[in-house]
């Protein structure tokens, strides 16, 4: 299709409407204000006047499919199909040798319609729109039919998925008469990307980026960088110094240009689509704003609280310009001093445009409630992160060091607490639900840390109670071999019984645990010990501006969602944003450090061509029919993605932007006069397959 025959949309800017003239902006794929060019849109999409010629191919996904459905049968019967010229079965459709047959098949057989009925579309849809572009074919006249998921994994009757799978595929056939073909969206980008959090992945993430010529905005919302990474001592599995790694992230970060900075800064608001994002940051007084240069001096790190890059503060620096020009008001600052603590401190609002999003806000330690297993009421017992900053100050020696005073001869290290929690035994959080997932970085943890606690100290026995041992990274196990041989006494708790913490009794010790063991056959088990230390989970950090502005999708954990775990482990299902670190889940720092190098590299691809391609699948709207009643707008999820416009014959209409409709399909349901459509899902072809599967019913499988 040409680019005149192609249907095209265009998304008019609200700020210079009028009754004469209906406005217009240079989104590209913006829709046709006038009635006639819509009237000319609708006609383009309609049927092509030839019979379409259409290959069927049937998957066996080695016995996935085949195992219950009968593909042979289903490619009989789509063999008889109006407008079917091929129809093949293969036992690995998404193989190279299954790519090519339908390669060759467009050559030799002059398709010009696909039917792939096979696994899920999420995997492998991309792949056959691969495949037709390589043989000369619009990549859009694909149609997938999931008969893995939704007819072979979802019973086990022969019959009755045979039946399904053949009725599944005669209606894609039926929609593939129908396809028309389509162009992707060109959307220009902003050159830039917005890096949200200065941990561990948020410094990997921005380097990368700013390295490969792209500008880089990392915010911040504490004060120092390094995030979590900054509360630890070593890193495991190579202990090396956590003060060494964040600080050559941070140091690398600052050298390099491109690169802006801001701290005590959090998103307020965030607005957009992919290529052009709009973030609002609002920044506290104090908080820096410091440009990366080759030349840039360093900053300096604190231990257990961060790196500090260099800079003055925006309140200060206004304050001292004011004092240099002779300006300085001593009335003014007594009465700053006099403002009461209860006041909020001022703040300024920065405006970010980017073209991309990298969403690194990390996680927070789980806290546990009011005597969770004693805590906040007996003071031996505290957090692991609490435990690593008290033994980073013990020296090596042979006797008991002191905690509050008191000599600690025997510690015991609980896990899961915050984590694998279970229903009716653990309270819920504020959102009504338990924390079900693991943290998965815990047990390699606190490991680590009995690990250095016997080599600084190795009178002290230590205690360990657990669910499983995960240690499940190349070098973690080393740590349980080495905490085992060091003495420590391993004790297996289950979910529903976790271990029980209270004060002594007696002198022997301040605190005392019981716990079910079931290394032992469930025997009790009571220890007297000096200090409790709890395995405390993670959980995620604060990012709802980001989530509520972007509709970014959130999993049953509360972190953020990728679209799939292996196939697009970094992305989520909006375009442009990335997930890097522990704001996708619990990572270590090789995993998070590893999740942002991949992001970088996703957002450098993204806007290294100055423009992207969006999947044409928008609504569209035929002005003609159009009566302007607006429940389009009132239903669409997605601010800016469908307005009502004036025209100049003073009628007004819906109008779609193309670049933020994400063909949700909400408006074309609830159109009174079914003005709306949704390019490659159609009315026409939903009534279509509709038929088809109505129609199936009375062909039985053969």
């Amino acid at each position: 299709m040409s680019e005149d025959e192609r249907p095209r949309q265009e998304a008019p800017s609200q700020e210079n409407a009028s009754q004469e003239d209906p406005p217009r902006d240079e989104t590209p794929g913006q829709q046709a204000a006038e009635p006639e060019a819509a009237a000319q849109e609708a006609a383009a999409q309609e049927a092509p006047a030839h019979e379409p010629r259409i290959g069927v191919y049937v998957c066996h996904c080695g016995g996935n499919i085949s195992d219950v459905v009968d593909v042979q049968a289903v490619a009989d019967q789509a063999a008889g199909l109006p407008g079917v010229a091929v129809a093949r079965t293969n036992m690995f459709m998404c193989s190279d040798p299954g790519q090519s047959a339908i390669v060759e098949d467009i050559e030799s057989e002059h398709l010009d319609r696909v039917v792939v009925a096979a696994c899920s579309p999420k995997l492998h849809e991309l792949t056959f729109r691969g495949a037709l572009e390589r043989a000369g074919l619009n990549p859009y006249l694909y149609e997938p039919v999931n008969i893995r998921e939704q007819v072979s994994w979802a019973t086990g009757d022969h019959d009755q998925a045979t039946a399904k799978a053949a009725a599944l595929v005669r209606a894609a056939v039926e929609k593939a008469r129908r396809l028309m073909p389509l162009e992707p969206i060109e959307v220009g980008v902003k050159e830039k990307v917005a890096v949200i959090g200065g941990g561990v992945a948020g410094l990997r993430a921005a380097a990368d980026i700013a390295k490969a010529g792209l500008e880089v905005a990392l915010v911040e919302r504490g004060d120092v960088l390094g995030g979590n990474v900054a509360l630890l001592e070593r890193l495991f599995p190579t202990d090396e110094a956590a003060a060494d790694v964040v600080s050559r992230l941070a140091d690398e970060l600052l050298h390099t240009p491109r690169v802006t900075i801001y701290t005590r800064a959090e998103v307020s608001e965030a607005s957009g689509y992919v290529g052009n994002f709009t973030l609002t940051l609002r920044q506290a007084a104090g908080g820096l704003e410091v440009r990366g240069a080759a030349d840039a001096p360093t900053g300096s790190y604190t231990a257990f609280e961060g790196y500090a890059a260099p800079g003055t503060p925006w309140r200060e620096a206004d304050g001292s310009a004011a004092a240099e020009a002779g300006k300085a008001d001593a009335a003014a600052d007594a009465a700053a001093e006099a403002r009461t603590a209860s006041e909020e401190p001022p703040t300024r609002e920065i405006a970010i445009e980017a073209g991309a999003v990298v969403v690194a806000t990390g996680f927070e330690h789980y806290v546990p409630g009011k005597g969770e297993y004693g805590y906040l009421r007996i003071p031996q017992v505290v957090t692991l992160p609490d435990f690593i900053r008290w033994l980073s100050e013990v020296e090596p020696g042979s006797d008991a060091p002191e905690y509050d005073g008191t000599p600690v001869r025997t510690v015991a290290f609980v896990h899961c607490v915050g984590s694998r929690q279970a229903e009716g035994v653990n309270k819920p959080q504020a959102d009504g639900k338990i924390n079900e997932y693991c943290s998965r970085v815990c047990c390699t943890a606190i490991l680590q840390a009995i690990c250095e606690l016997q080599e600084k100290r190795p009178g002290v026995a230590t205690i360990d109670y657990f669910q499983d041992i995960r240690a499940y990274g190349r070098g973690h196990e080393e740590y349980y071999e080495r905490a085992s041989k060091g003495g420590t006494l391993f004790m297996r708790f289950a979910a529903d019984q976790p271990p029980a913490v209270s004060r002594a009794r007696d002198d022997t010790a301040p605190v005392i645990v019981r716990c079910v063991d079931g290394l032992t056959w469930g025997e009790e088990i009571e220890a007297a010990v000096d200090l409790v230390v709890l395995g405390v989970g993670m959980m995620p950090a604060g990012a709802e501006a980001l989530i509520d502005g972007l509709k970014l999708p959130v999993g049953a954990d509360r972190f953020l969602q990728e679209v799939h775990p292996k196939l697009r482990p970094v992305e989520p299902s909006v375009n442009g944003v990335f997930l890097a670190g522990a704001a996708q889940g619990p990572k270590d720092v090789t995993e998070t450090t590893a999740s942002a190098s991949a992001v970088a590299a996703k957002a450098v691809v993204l806007l290294g061509a100055g423009h992207v391609d969006l999947d044409p699948y928008v609504a569209h709207v035929d002005a003609t029919l159009c009566q302007g009643h607006g429940v389009c707008v009132e239903e669409c999820p997605y601010p800016g993605a469908i307005e009502m416009v004036d025209y100049e014959d003073g009628r007004r209409r819906a109008v779609v932007n193309p670049a933020l409709c994400v063909g949700c399909g909400a408006c074309v349901a609830v159109c009174p006069e079914r003005a709306i459509d949704l390019a490659g899902w159609t009315l026409e072809q939903y009534d279509a397959m509709v038929d088809a599967i109505v129609a199936a019913r009375e062909v039985p499988a053969r």
